[in-house]
């Protein structure tokens, strides 16, 4: 099973970092260019313990459904998401948050095991841990850019 590990640095609190992490909202921001709609569970603001949501989203041309569910949460340092449904055969996705010095370091940790046996192991090395790793950075960025300025009031409402 393939792991992505990443640490963003955020000049912000820990509450800030760990509620942007969370806002559907901001998911939705940062995964624009690949269209990805909350359509059933929590569909905006914040997502809670034992709360799930289903998303819709376009990959690699292909329109997909996932529903994850938040599995463990301990705020403002830690929360888990899993998906319960959708095309792979596992996701665990682990989020942590610790306050060192003047910053929030936000510590990613994503499981996937993609379907399709071989044809999908030889998949996950060549296209998709690049792929997911790229969208992780991204919404990672977007998470810095709100929390380090007053974006953070529009998806956490102020």
């Amino acid at each position: 099973m393939p792991i992505i590990e990443l640490k963003t640095h955020i000049n912000s609190n820990l509450e800030t970092c760990f509620d942007l992490s969370r806002s559907i909202d901001l998911h939705k921001i940062s995964t624009a260019e690949t269209n990805e709609k909350a359509i059933s569970g929590i569909t905006s603001g914040l997502i809670n313990y034992g709360e799930s949501v289903t998303w819709q989203a376009t990959h690699f041309g292909i329109r997909q459904k996932l529903t994850s569910k938040i599995t463990s949460f301990d705020r403002p340092y830690y929360f888990r998401d899993e998906q319960v449904k959708g095309v792979f055969k596992c996701i665990i996705h682990d989020h942590y948050f610790e306050k060192i010095d003047d910053q929030v370091v936000m510590k990613d940790i994503f499981k996937f095991h993609s379907p399709f046996g071989f044809v999908g192991k030889v998949f996950e090395k060549i296209i998709l841990t690049n792929y997911l790793t790229r969208l992780l950075e991204n919404r990672n960025k977007i998470i810095k850019e709100f929390a380090e300025t007053s974006k953070w009031k529009t998806v956490l409402n102020g």
